[in-house]
């Protein structure tokens, strides 16, 4: 495990061996198992390496060391506080879109801004555990709707991939392909598409709806001190209008729907 996660980094031994302050030959002893590692070496090279917490306990694990984070479910009486902060962060951010997943792009909860512009989608992509990835570029999903199309499939393409780099997640990379599989809609089988003039500072998302147009720039927020596993894999993404006609018509959307 740590000669896979060392070469995932795209470290030499002799490089980490630096790093961590011991002997090259003292890294490949401990990777080819002839040496054992004490608990704070493995947390060294785990911070060297910057690993996942999930992937430090299980690093923690293979060494014959209880794991260093806790695991407790979001429902978990523990979580409460950080639940409430989501929730504060998801309705504050209202009248906009804003949501909260997990590692592997699974909804956890969303404001009502997005239970508003996701209807219509196929029922099936909204059924049992939701993947937002999976609801934005699925034919039955969003696709059809999103005018800048092949520009926020490849942002979301090349995130997945940046996630599945730092995670080594195997389930991340089945994902992957299985959104590379997903055709084109025929709107944006064309060399042009609308970007909202915004493609010079970030890639909006463009999106047509029951209220007409929509144009948004992303932020996206984490738990920066977390050391609890299931907390540090929470991304909450939060959609701002990126111009006036947007805002109003979210604006008005809320009032409307009370």
């Amino acid at each position: 495990m740590l000669r896979e996660w060392r070469q995932r980094r795209r470290y030499s031994q002799l490089e980490l061996a630096l790093e961590v302050e011991i002997s090259q030959r003292h890294l490949s002893f401990l990777e080819a198992g002839r040496s054992m590692p004490s608990r704070d070496m493995v947390l060294r090279l785990s911070d060297c390496l910057k690993l996942p917490l999930r992937a430090q306990n299980a690093l923690l694990l293979a060494a014959g060391f209880a794991p260093a984070y806790g695991e407790r479910s979001l429902a978990a009486p523990e979580l409460e506080a950080a639940r409430g902060v989501i929730d504060r962060l998801l309705l504050g951010h209202e009248p906009h879109p804003a949501l909260a997943v997990d590692r592997r792009w699974t909804l956890t909860a969303a404001n009502r801004a997005v239970d508003a512009l996701i209807r219509g989608v196929s029922e099936e992509l909204l059924t049992g555990e939701v993947n937002v990835l999976r609801l934005s570029l699925h034919p039955d999903g969003l696709a059809s709707r999103i005018v800048n199309f092949k520009q926020w499939r490849s942002h979301i393409l090349a995130r997945l991939a940046h996630d599945i780099e730092i995670s080594a997640d195997p389930a991340l990379a089945v994902l992957l392909d299985e959104l590379r599989s997903y055709p084109t809609p025929s709107h944006a089988l064309g060399d042009r598409e609308s970007s909202a003039g915004l493609q010079a500072i970030a890639i909006p998302l463009v999106l047509d709806s029951r209220i007409g147009r929509l144009e948004f720039l992303s932020t996206t927020t984490v738990f920066g001190t977390a050391v609890d596993v299931t907390l540090a894999d929470i991304v909450i993404e939060s959609f701002f209008p990126a111009n006036a006609e947007t805002a109003v018509a979210m604006a008005n959307m809320m009032a409307e729907n009370g």
